[in-house]
Formats: structure tokens, sequence, C-alpha cells
């Protein structure tokens, strides 16, 4: 019974408390919310005054940044501003310079007009005065103006011709006279006393072989036989449809030596490989260096020269193997040598030294594949390097006319040089070359004016021109010689020396009846 009481006791105390408790919850939460409320509303008035404060700041500072900028603006302007003013002050003292130039020019413009003026005034009364003087003459002369220049220049035109070609006739006669016959004698009687086989080389030389089989084993497995001489050689061989032979080519003769001999070797031995093929070239190499030591010994035996140091010995043995214009060069130094000797003989000068510069007139020659030169530049320098006799020299450096000759027998060189390569059969030229040679020589004699007709003669070492003789007078033909030879020299190339004859004929014919 008591605990029912105590249960309902709980149960009604539960029900009257609950609501009360929830209501005063409720006014709790409504003061903390109106505290909160005051809370934020003095917060927000804080953050309001911030703001305002930080606002107020920033437009300080952004007020005083504006005053900086527009102060150092207005300075910067105001510079500027001066400098504009310096520069407008100085546009207008140019300006003034300017202007005081213009009116300097202007006074000097108007005096040069008139000095011009009155100089065109006096110009003008001079040539009235010329004009006058002009006139005057041509009524006392009776010719024309032209007329009279004509006139003038054919008179001085001819007495200067008619001067000219005595003085030069003159001259030629006076030469002749004393030195034509003499020299024709000495010419003949050294060109009969010396004489000299002369062989004609080209720039192939042939091999035999002893069948058309062995041209296979020349060539070998993918043509490293041939490849391989070629090669130790620089000689181009070439195997065609010729039966029985090789062709050696090349520009280089010493080389094409080496490469025949060496070939002939490997034919006989039967051995063709390139270790063998090597080994030959080698030995050939080794005969053709005895061969060039013999052949220079052999020269200065048959010529008499003695003394010279072995190495220029040598190079006049390798002259064997050099040709000029087809004229073998050691055949003709020794011929050169001899004919040298030969005129110096007869004039009673010094023959040991002209049969020296004779033989080593073209040593250059020897020497002109491997050094830039001509070949007398090259021989002079080789023989100064040997120390060489001076007046040697001269006579080698002088033989084509570089240099005056010093000596009487450097002369004789010069001669003799030429006699050995203009003598008929000396020196060979291809048909074509020869005939092209002959016409070019008449074509620049058909060329002047008062030519009738030119024949080239003698293969080409002499032209007879016929004038037509109403034309050209006998002192025209002395002028117009020198001029065909002067034009033949600037035109033309050709070996020796080309006698130019101009021939003049007048014929009288008359019947009788």
């Amino acid at each position: 019974m008591n605990i029912a009481i105590i249960i309902a006791t709980f149960l009604i105390s539960a029900i009257v408390f609950i609501p009360v408790g929830v209501l005063i919850r409720k006014k709790i939460a409504e003061s903390q919310i109106k505290g909160a409320e005051n809370e934020a509303k003095q917060i927000l008035e804080l953050a309001n005054k911030e703001a305002e404060n930080k606002k107020k700041e920033e437009l300080f500072k952004a007020k005083e940044e504006i005053i900086k900028a527009r102060e150092d603006l207005e300075k910067e302007i105001r510079e500027r501003r001066g400098e504009v003013q310096n520069q407008e002050r100085r546009i207008i003292q140019k300006e003034e310079n300017l202007d005081k130039k213009e009116e300097a020019f202007d006074r000097k413009e108007k005096e040069i007009l008139e000095k011009t003026e009155q100089l065109n005034k006096k110009e003008e009364e001079l040539n009235d005065i010329t004009q006058k003087q002009l006139e005057e003459l041509q009524k006392i002369s009776g010719l024309s103006v032209e007329d009279a220049k004509k006139m003038l220049l054919a008179e001085t035109e001819k007495q200067i011709k008619a001067e000219t070609a005595m003085i030069i006739r003159e001259g030629e006669a006076k030469a002749k006279e004393e030195s034509t016959k003499k020299a024709k004698e000495l010419l003949t009687y050294a060109v009969q006393k010396c004489a000299a086989d002369h062989t004609s080389e080209t720039t192939v030389s042939i091999v035999n072989l002893p069948n058309d089989d062995m041209k296979g084993r020349i060539i070998g497995r993918e043509g490293r036989n041939i490849k391989a001489l070629e090669t130790l050689t620089g000689i181009d061989l070439i195997i065609d449809d010729t039966p029985e032979a090789v062709i050696l080519s090349g520009f280089d003769p010493l080389r094409r030596e080496v490469a025949k001999i060496a070939l002939e070797k490997l034919i006989e031995d039967g051995r063709i490989h390139p270790a063998k093929i090597e080994e030959m070239v080698e030995k050939a190499k080794e005969e053709v260096e005895a061969t060039i030591k013999a052949e220079g010994e052999r020269a200065t035996l048959e010529t008499g020269v003695i003394g010279l140091n072995p190495d220029l010995i040598k190079l006049i043995g390798k002259l064997k193997y050099r040709t000029s214009y087809g004229q073998n060069v050691l055949n003709h130094s020794i011929e050169v040598a001899n004919l040298a000797r030969i005129m110096a003989d007869e004039l009673g000068l010094d023959s040991k030294r002209a049969r020296r510069a004779g033989l080593l007139h073209d040593i250059g020659k020897a020497l002109d594949h491997d050094m830039e030169g001509t070949h007398v530049e090259i021989g002079v320098d080789v023989l100064k390097k040997y120390k060489e006799n001076p007046l040697v020299i001269n006579a080698v450096e002088a033989h084509h006319g570089d240099v005056e000759p010093q000596t009487l027998e450097a002369v004789l060189v010069q001669a003799a040089d030429a006699i050995s390569a203009s003598r008929p059969g000396a020196r060979r030229e291809t048909l074509e070359a020869y005939i092209k040679r002959l016409e070019k020589l008449e074509e620049i004699a058909d060329s002047f004016d008062g030519v009738e007709k030119s024949f080239a003669i003698q293969a080409g070492r002499e032209v007879r021109i016929m004038v037509k003789p109403d034309k050209i007078s006998d002192a025209d033909m002395t002028i117009m010689a020198r001029d065909i030879a002067k034009k033949v020299e600037e035109e033309m190339e050709y070996p020796g020396q080309i006698k130019v004859n101009v021939i003049r004929e007048s014929r009288v014919i008359s019947y009788a009846k």
C-alpha cells in the first residue's frame, strides 16, 4: 500500500514538475540568446569602428601617395619644360645661322651669275673674233678648216713614215753588212758539226704481251692487280681490244717508265699479285734511278762538262724522260751545248762556259712538275742552290729573254736554243695544228690594208706578203713588216722565229707590133 502511494506520488510530482523545468530551461535559453545578440552587436560595432579607422588610414596613405606622385610629375614636367626651352633656343640660333648663311649664299649666287654673264659675253666676243679670223684665213688660203687639217695630218704622217723607214733601213743595212755573212757561215758550220738523234715521246707507252690470257692475270680477281699497279705508279692501264698489248697512259713520263718496267718484269716473272707488284715497282724505281744517273753522266761526258754537282747530274739525266713540243729535252740540251761550244770556239770566246750553260739551260724542266714557277725560274734557283758560276746562271736566265745577257756566251746559248728548237723535224706537231698555224699566219698578214696576197712557206718559218704597189710605198713596207711581226708575236704561239718578208713589185708591160 505504501509502495503504491509512493509511486503515485512520484508520478504526480513528475507530471507537475516537468513542464516547470521546461519553462525554466526556456527562460534560461532566451536570456542566453539575448546575451549573445548583445555581444554580437558589440562585436559588429567594434568591427565597424576598426573598418572605419582602417579606411581612413588607407585614404590618408592614398592621398599622400597621390600628392607625392603629383609633385614628382610636376618636377619632371618642369625639367622637361626646361629641356624643351633649351632645344627651342638652340633651334632658334640654328635658324638664325641658316638665315645668315642663306643670305651669304644668295649674295654669292648673284655674284656668280653676274660673273657668268660677263664670261658668256666675253666668250661670245672671242667666238666672233675667232670666226672672223677663220673666215679671213679661209679667204686667203682658199681651203676650209677640215681640208687644212686633213692636208696637214697627211703631210705630217707621210714625213714621219718616210723618216722612220729611212732610220730603220739604215740601221738594218749597217747591221747586216757587218754581221749577216759571218753569222751565216758560223751557224752553218756549227749545225753541220753538231748531230744528235731525237725521239718523239707521247703520253702513252705500249707493253707487248705474250698472249691475250695475260690480260686477265694483269687485271686480277675483281681488278685488284690492276688497281694496285695504278695506285703504286700513278699511271692508267688501258686494256682494250688491242691484241697482245697493254697501253700505259699518263702525262708524267718518269712514272710511265716505272710502270712499263714493272709490268714487263711482272710478265716475265709470271707471278702477278699485289705483293709482287709492289716489289717490282720498287725494283723499277731503282732501275729508273740508275738510268737517270747513267744518262746524266753520259750527257756530261758527251758535252765535256766537268765539275758538276752529283745532284745536278741526276737532274740532267732526269731530262731523258721530259719532252717539250715532242722534242726530248736531254737530247735538246746536249745539242744546245754542242752548238754553243762550236760557235764560241769560232768566235774565240769561252767555250767551256758556253757548253756548260747550254747543257744546264733547261734543267728547270726536270722539276717543273714538282715545283711552281717557269722552268727558267726553277733552273736559276737550283743553280744558285748549288753555287754555280753567276755568268752561267745569267745565261740560263737570259735564254728566253727574261733578263739581259751579260756575256756573249749567253747570247750564243740563246742562238743555239733557237736553232735546236726550230730546225725541221726537231719538234713534232699534229697535222691539224700545223695547218691551223699556217692559216692563222696568213690570216694575220691578210688583215692589213694594202696586202694583195700572203703565203706561209718553209713549214711556217716564213711568211711572204705581196702588197699593192699603188697603195703601199717603199717606206710603208718597212712599217708594215714591223707591225705584222708584232701582231704575230702577240696572237700566236710557235717555236723558234718567223720571218716576215714584204714584197712590193711594179710591172710595166709593152708589146712591139
